[in-house]
């Protein structure tokens, strides 16, 4: 996307068109979903000896919480209802069905965007990126728990499982934050497991938890895109830019009008990132009304999973690259 002065200024004049909230899309959105979350996983559990429904439903169930998650990271920015108010009380809502704590996560996620593609910050990253010097000089031990960190197989159902289900219960800057009200989050998510176990016994609690799971991996997928692809940007202050790390360090996918809607329009990540005030339910309109030179780089979907062999930035080429080739021979030293 260019990025020239002149054009800087018509670019953030052109998303301040669609920056404007509307109680009434917001609504649908909020309401709708929350009615195909619980309708799906309703289905899922009275059909379970049904695989042609069981499976349909699990991954509508699935797309349908990673569509809650995007909408109360929407809250967080205060861009998806009218009021503060009504985000704030929407956030709590949402919280104990994406598992993630509102306050804290709300307050993480704004420092994310406060040191996006800084190198000297990758802290406030979902996803840790070592430097190509970084992994030159590591140890063994390092570069294998990278390794294992970076492998897909790895990264997604693990990481999910990890991040959703046990970093979530206490996320970082916790005590920083607000520890109460990650406390009282944990209690609900307790109290809503116990309603489906009373309701539906062990088979509904496993169907959610199978459910919740894809939609976690869809989730991990999806947070890897939004800034680890190759023409990517990071850099070190002074030199860094905060408009090309919001417009070249995130990504636009392009896997399709039903796979936008699905996921709220997350895929759109560097409008987003340029203008989080943006609700969900206009990121689609402005993207695609961009005229011909702003128009992004659109990461289909063979391109996105080409990228999860990307692991490290190289600050030469200013890229992100595959891991070097393993070296052999006296003295090479292990390229993992």
């Amino acid at each position: 996307m260019a990025t020239a002065q002149a054009g800087e200024f018509n670019l953030r004049a052109h998303t301040r068109r669609f920056a404007k909230q509307d109680n009434r899309l917001a609504g649908l959105s909020f309401f709708g979903t929350f009615a195909v979350y619980f309708a799906s996983l309703y289905l899922a559990i009275s059909y379970v000896h049904l695989w042609y429904v069981l499976l349909p439903m699990a991954v509508v169930h699935a797309f349908s919480a990673v569509r809650l998650y995007v909408l109360q990271h929407d809250t967080g920015h205060h861009s998806l209802f009218e009021t503060r108010l009504q985000n704030e009380v929407a956030g709590h809502v949402l919280s104990p069905f994406t598992f993630a704590p509102f306050e804290v996560m709300k307050q993480n996620h704004n420092l994310h965007h406060g040191h996006l593609g800084n190198l000297d910050h990758r802290d406030t990253g979902e996803i840790h990126t070592m430097t190509l010097k970084e992994w030159n000089a590591a140890g063994f031990r390092e570069r294998l728990f990278y390794r294992l960190y970076r492998n897909p197989f790895v990264l997604l159902p693990v990481g999910a499982l990890f991040t959703y289900f046990l970093r979530y219960r206490w996320p970082k800057n916790t005590l920083r934050f607000g520890w109460k009200g990650v406390v009282a989050h944990n209690l609900v998510v307790i109290a809503y497991i116990a309603t489906l176990y009373a309701l539906f016994g062990w088979t509904g609690v496993l169907v959610w938890l199978g459910a919740s799971l894809l939609g976690g991996m869809i989730g991990v997928f999806l947070v890897y895109l939004q800034h680890n692809f190759e023409d990517t940007y990071w850099d070190r202050r002074p030199d860094l830019d905060p408009q090309l790390a919001a417009i070249q360090g995130s990504s636009c996918l392009d896997f399709g009008w039903w796979f936008d809607h699905a996921v709220a329009c997350i895929t759109l990540h560097d409008i987003h990132h340029f203008n989080a005030r943006i609700p969900s339910y206009r990121l689609r309109a402005c993207h695609y009304s961009l005229p011909e030179e702003f128009a992004p780089r659109r990461i289909k979907f063979p391109e996105a999973v080409a990228a999860l062999r990307l692991k490290l930035w190289d600050e030469d080429q200013q890229r992100l690259v595959p891991f070097p080739p393993r070296q052999t021979g006296q003295g090479a030293q292990l390229r993992a």
